[in-house]
């Protein structure tokens, strides 16, 4: 037994090193900011704490991208309405926050409302609209969800285009005062958003949802309801998003009509196929290159001759030349090199074996 228990034990370390790496690191990344900058990294202000917001929203936007590859990358159900869920969870958890009638429970209450409303919507789209298939689909839902955008920015009581501010959050958990601890909950989501992902594809019911992925019509023919699989999926996929829009308006305290813009569906599918379609890693990696280049590219100029390019104005036209380029040379993504490189991990990686 002790045996059998060591050898399971030695046999996780060996094919998740990586992966422990990584958790070890993100425990260690606001310390080792501090010691970077020379700055405290439980401080209300300083480099570190600026560093750490960044790696909040990179967190963020990964698990946003994460959520659009379990639909997109191991279903095959390609969505341009993933942001309604994003932006939907925050206005919910920000009007229950804000509810005197809730008191401090309302922030409680907003998050369940929050996820309970997602995994409905997913549902409720997903009997319209999964008998359509591929671009009909696609469009139907880019429809909701630009009505949903339009509605909410014309919405009085909701601020209109503006939105509305959260009121004070609690001091152990505000990412203004006591960021190092909204750091780690965001990590923990990122982490578990990670895990339960994995383990999800990898199961039985994973099975499922690649085989509809490479074939639908052969998936139906064995006898799967491949309907119910794919509104699982969607589902899913639509109640991880909530978390991350939720987590957004929390770290910035604020929710907008813009957090439904089409944006925050065509921002995480480019970084799905720019990191790897049906990946683990590929949403990370390509949330984090793109958004990450972004961030330090932002006040950048670029002078060729007499001719100054301001990144930051031009990044939509960078982005879409660095989509070309990684479709011409890594149709697979950017894991592509990983896949090449570590040709033992690549099974890992695609979420499948080599």
């Amino acid at each position: 037994m002790t045996t059998t228990t060591g050898g399971g034990l030695r046999q996780t370390l060996r094919t998740n090193w990586f992966y422990l790496l990584f958790l070890l690191f993100l425990i260690a990344l606001p310390f080792l900011l501090g010691a970077l900058t020379g700055t405290s990294p439980t401080a209300r202000r300083g480099a570190a704490i600026y560093w750490q917001g960044v790696a909040i929203e990179l967190m963020i936007v990964s698990i946003l991208a994460m959520s659009y590859n379990l639909m997109f990358g191991f279903t095959g159900v390609i969505s341009f309405g993933h942001a309604l869920f994003f932006g939907l969870s925050g206005y919910i958890m920000g009007a229950f926050q804000r509810a005197p009638e809730f008191g401090g429970a309302g922030l409680i209450i907003g998050i369940v409302a929050a996820l309970l409303a997602c995994a409905v919507l997913g549902t409720v789209i997903g009997l319209v609209t999964l008998r359509l298939k591929g671009v009909y689909f696609a469009i139907f839902t880019l429809a909701v969800a630009e009505m949903a955008f339009i509605f909410l920015g014309r919405y009085g009581p909701t601020g209109s285009e503006d939105g509305f501010t959260l009121l004070p959050l609690p001091e152990w958990f505000d990412p203004s005062r006591n960021r190092l601890v909204f750091y780690y909950i965001t990590a923990a989501l990122f982490v578990f958003t990670f895990v339960f992902i994995r383990r999800l594809v990898v199961s039985p019911t994973g099975a499922v949802l690649l085989a509809i992925r490479e074939n639908e019509n052969r998936a139906r023919t064995v006898g799967f309801n491949t309907l119910a699989y794919k509104l699982l999926s969607i589902t899913v996929a639509g109640m991880l998003a909530g978390v991350a829009g939720m987590l957004l308006t929390l770290f910035n305290k604020k929710v907008g009509p813009e957090m439904l813009s089409s944006a925050f569906t065509v921002d995480p599918l480019l970084m799905t196929i720019i990191g790897g379609i049906g990946t683990f890693a590929g949403p990370v990696i390509g949330a984090v290159g793109l958004d990450l280049t972004e961030n330090l590219m932002r006040d950048a100029t670029l002078t060729i001759g007499t001719t100054s390019i301001d990144i930051g104005a031009s990044w939509p036209l960078i982005l879409g030349l660095i989509f070309i380029f990684v479709v011409i040379l890594f149709p697979r993504g950017f894991s592509q090199l990983w896949l090449v490189t570590f040709p033992k991990l690549s099974a890992r990686l695609r979420g499948q074996k080599g």
